[in-house]
């Protein structure tokens, strides 16, 4: 009997878990070092799009994934003083891409992950090192304290500091601060109605956002020196910024409490790395090609990251040819995008809010137009783990 081909897995995020179900379904014997004490993520809430629910099918969550969703109605780009810029639908965009919209607490996601492997697949507090990249001839191998680890495949998915991408490509300068901060809180808000939105002002956004389970999750950015921190605490700093913004966001700071409220600086891979593999390894995720979160897809490409490498995972410059065009065309969209959605000009603020309602006058199909070729893909392969599937979401 052939034994199963092994794979290590450095990173127990989104990409990595990914990563691990994927070759857990191909008959891989998978092993994910996480070197957090437990898998619990950090950040708040993750948006997953048609694409990567085409991939999440693959491993049979895409489904059960799509049961989540709690997007309904019209919502759109709003004006700090509550003034509609676009409108569009939850309905208009599944008709359109083929499938929801899914916003859900990204600890959810982790769960219904890790109960796709087995139970002794995941270690946590394993901090690991790439000790060789290997090669045709030899195994790659991976240190820990525990001793090392020979794989036919070793996966990077250790995020946007990844050492593993280091390694690999020691000549790379990493990644670049992106020009603006985030914040980031799921609270309940009781007896607050609301049509979701994202708000643009002068140099800063705001978007409201409700979850199935009856939460709301809000996100806010702001241009702003690296490294900044609130003088007294990070709630006081969104009420400077956003306190005097349009209806619900006074309510949802409100019942936001200072230790609520996740802060991280935003950074992104400005030079594309030059392949996502060497040798026996493959970096998927931030490792390979971390963008700013304006077009909402960097979970969904490292979803999208993880499925075409179990595709691939015998041909890894085919991995890399399927992913690295892609992959960096989204993320210079990404950085445009920021761009255009944080602008701190005056003219050109009037400029950029005169064309978005032009442009929802319109049809929102033309509002929708930008995600066109991000949130259509299909994976390579058929999705075979999802029975339920509807023909039209495939």
């Amino acid at each position: 009997m052939t034994q199963a081909r092994r794979a290590v897995v450095i990173g127990g995020g989104i990409g990595g878990l990914t990563a691990a179900a994927a070759l857990h379904r191909r008959g891989w014997r998978v092993t994910v070092l996480e070197r957090a004490r437990s898998l619990e993520p950090v950040g708040a809430a993750i948006s997953l799009a048609p694409n990567s629910l085409r991939a999440l099918d693959v491993i049979g969550l895409g489904d059960e994934i799509r049961d989540l969703a709690a997007w309904a109605g019209d919502g759109g780009l709003r004006t700090p003083s509550g003034r509609w810029l676009a409108r569009s639908s939850a309905d208009a965009a599944a008709e359109r891409f083929g499938g929801p919209l899914v916003l859900l607490h990204r600890a959810t996601l982790v769960e219904r992950l890790t109960a796709q492997l087995p139970p002794d697949a995941v270690r946590t507090a394993a901090a690991a090192t790439l000790a060789d990249s290997g090669d045709t001839g030899r195994p790659a191998r991976v240190s820990t304290a525990d001793g090392e680890l020979e794989a036919d495949l070793v996966v990077g998915a250790d995020g946007i500091r990844s050492a593993v991408r280091r390694a690999l490509f020691p000549g790379h300068p990493g990644p670049v601060y992106s020009g603006f901060t985030t914040w980031r809180v799921v609270i309940p808000v009781p007896g607050v109605e609301f049509a979701w939105h994202e708000t643009w002002g002068r140099g800063r956004i705001w978007g409201t956002h409700p979850l199935k389970d009856g939460r709301v999750y809000a996100y806010a950015a702001a241009v702003t020196p690296a490294g900044g921190r609130a003088p007294d605490d990070e709630k006081a700093e969104l009420l400077r910024r956003f306190g005097d913004w349009h209806d619900p966001i006074p309510a949802v700071l409100a019942a936001t409490r200072p230790e609520d409220v996740l802060r991280h600086d935003v950074h992104h891979i400005a030079e594309p790395l030059p392949a996502y593999h060497r040798g026996r390894v493959a970096l998927v995720g931030d490792a390979a090609h971390a963008m700013p979160p304006t077009l909402g897809q960097g979970g969904n490409q490292a979803i999208e990251d993880a499925v075409v490498l179990a595709h691939h995972c015998e041909d890894l410059p085919a991995y890399t040819a399927a992913r690295l065009p892609r992959t960096t065309a989204i993320a210079r969209q990404a950085v445009k995008v920021a761009r255009l959605n944080l602008m701190t000009g005056r003219a050109g603020i009037a400029v950029r809010d005169t064309a978005m309602a032009a442009l929802s006058k319109a049809g929102p199909a033309l509002f929708l137009r930008g995600f066109d070729g991000i949130a259509d893909w299909r994976p390579p392969q058929q999705p075979y783990a999802s029975g339920q599937t509807p023909a039209g979401n495939r």
